[in-house]
């Protein structure tokens, strides 16, 4: 199961003793055998856009010919943040196809459907597949891009930055990179119920930014930066960073209720929160109807999976599904300003009524949610101070105390 920002399977083959004009051709009728939509033709090989079936987005698939090596590529395009190995089956779907092209094709015969193909080549000088791979320096300068905020892409970095910044400070501060401990977590701003709602509210925020470990940390920021590359171009810097806030609040608020003393850290719930917001917008006409189902049954399936993994115990499933359903609400309350961008005042209304709309909810939960444990202890300094005053009296009695007093 290949996973990434851009899911892939990649496998080289051999040109079986064919010239590679030959296998050009071979790979096109294989291609168009398996119904796949080729959109580019060179002597450097082809691009191909494969099948489309029901919840299901389409794959990328190339071929790529250098040196006596053909490479055959599969990629995931649009939402998809783990392929499920659907990547490795194209690859050897069109790999079968292609065995069985060659078994039933001559080279004359592949020379000559070379022939028919020529009017379709892109000339050299247009062909995408002879672009020079990227030196490691590109690369490593594509890979710090996603940490710099850019237009259409501001909010998400920041936070990514204020996350990684955070836990490198409690690190630096003595905590354990992999297991740091309650007593770090707790003073670095971590959710649990009796410090919350004894007076420290700020923790239902602080929280989201704090993480347990630095798998917990990479996981979390891997998943919100996928959903800030689809999500924030959409909304924009102000609905983007308000929402995150906004359900974080609720995830925090829902593992408050839930868990009586257990200790809660991390970005996921605001991350479920996100994704949740785009799932509420998926249901809608804002997004082209041709990518709309792919993009649902991906990010559904992200979200039911997470959830499930969740029940195992030691992840707050609780915060993910608070984020998750006050996102879905926060994503039908953008929604009407969304559909008519020419109107700012409703951008305005939508943030400031989610905002006004979560303040009320945390303000009711701080209320009604009972702090056991703070109760406990109010009761346990009277106690004690009854009983001191007990202890008093029987010790003036053990003395020379006049019978008066």
């Amino acid at each position: 199961m290949a996973y990434g920002l851009t899911p892939h399977y990649t496998q080289d083959l051999p040109l079986d003793g064919l010239t590679p004009t030959q296998y050009v051709a071979g790979c096109v009728t294989a291609a168009r055998f398996l119904d796949w939509d080729v959109r580019h033709i060179s002597d450097a090989g082809l691009i191909a856009l494969t099948e489309k079936k029901m919840f299901r987005r389409k794959q990328k698939f190339s071929v790529q010919i250098d040196n006596g090596i053909a490479t055959a590529r599969s990629e995931s395009i649009g939402s998809e943040m783990m392929d499920w190995g659907r990547n490795k089956k194209r690859v050897g779907q069109f790999i079968d196809q292609f065995a069985e092209v060659r078994n039933t094709t001559s080279p004359e015969q592949l020379d000559k459907i070379y022939e028919e193909l020529k009017p379709e080549l892109v000339p050299q000088e247009q062909d995408v597949l002879t672009v020079p791979a990227p030196t490691r320096k590109d690369q490593w300068a594509s890979f710090f891009s996603f940490f710099v905020p850019r237009e259409g892409f501001f909010v998400t970095p920041l936070i990514v930055d204020l996350n990684i910044v955070l836990f490198l400070l409690m690190v630096l501060s003595g905590a354990n990179v992999f297991a740091p401990d309650s007593a770090y977590l707790i003073k670095w701003g971590a959710n649990i119920r009796f410090l919350t709602l004894d007076g420290q509210w700020w923790r239902v925020i602080t929280c989201c930014f704090l993480h347990i470990g630095i798998f917990h940390l990479l996981m979390n920021m891997y998943a919100l930066l996928y959903i800030g590359l689809l999500l924030e171009p959409r909304l924009g810097r102000r609905r983007f960073a308000t929402a995150y806030l906004l359900t974080g609040v609720m995830a925090s608020i829902a593992s408050l209720y839930w868990h009586e003393n257990t200790l809660s850290a991390g970005a996921s719930g605001a991350i479920f929160g996100m994704y949740g917001v785009f799932l509420a917008l998926l249901t809608t006409n804002l997004i082209e109807k041709t990518t709309r189902g792919a993009m649902l049954a991906s990010i559904g399936i992200f979200v039911v999976y997470n959830l499930v993994n969740g029940l195992k115990g030691s992840v707050d499933n609780a915060a993910h599904i608070g984020g998750l359903l006050s996102g879905i609400a926060i994503g039908y309350l953008y929604y009407p300003s969304l559909a008519k961008p020419d109107r700012p005042g409703l951008l305005y209304s939508a943030v400031l009524t989610a905002a006004v709309l979560v303040v009320a909810m945390s303000t009711f939960a701080f209320r009604k949610i009972p702090n056991d444990y703070v109760v406990f202890q109010q009761k346990m300094v009277a106690f004690a101070g009854d009983e001191q005053r007990a202890l008093n009296a029987v010790h003036r009695l053990n003395t020379d105390t006049p019978k008066e007093e």
